[in-house]
């Protein structure tokens, strides 16, 4: 791992071990209580990222994805949907379309998120460094924790086996 994605990694931990002062967190409704009759509220999340490693050093990598999403969750539910749009490991304009669910401690503000959908923009020559990609259109599955303070959350990311991913998201 570089120095500062180590950095930043330790400092999503420290404010985690920090979450007993947050021992009742609730995750924050910003959207108003709607009538009855009406359907479930949900929220936005703008999902960034500009912060990549990959396991094995490579000239080739691009480590600053640029990466740019949003994200929809229902109030009733932990379920959620979403879409980003980044540059890839070769710099290459992709995009990840995917619904997912995500797990809330309860008791600190952290969590898990579980998403699951279909990855587009590996070509050419690297087409084929994410499996099932042979029509252009991959699947792919993609794990997450995270720590949330009021509307701003931040998540380590696995992509797969090549590489680690820091988001900074914001509800809104």
């Amino acid at each position: 791992m570089t120095n500062r994605f180590a950095t930043a990694c330790l400092m999503l931990a420290s404010i985690a071990l920090a979450a007993p002062a947050w021992a009742e967190y609730e995750r924050p409704s910003v959207w108003p209580e709607h009538a009855i009759g009406e359907g479930p509220t949900g929220q936005w999340t703008l999902v960034t990222s500009n912060l990549v490693t990959h396991h094995r050093s490579d000239p080739e990598h691009n480590n600053r994805p640029g990466l740019l999403g949003l994200e929809y969750s229902r109030a009733d539910s932990d379920w959620l949907a979403g879409g980003v749009t980044f540059r890839n490991s070769f710099s290459q304009r992709s995009q990840y379309a995917y619904v997912g669910r995500r797990f809330d401690s309860g008791r600190f503000p952290v969590y898990a998120k579980l998403t699951g959908g279909v990855l587009q923009g590996y070509r050419g020559e690297h087409r084929d460094k994410i499996p099932l990609n042979r029509l252009g259109v991959a699947p792919a599955i993609v794990p997450a924790v995270g720590v949330q303070m009021n509307r701003v959350s931040s998540e380590l990311v696995v992509l797969g086996a090549s590489a680690l991913a820091l988001t900074v998201n914001y509800d809104f």
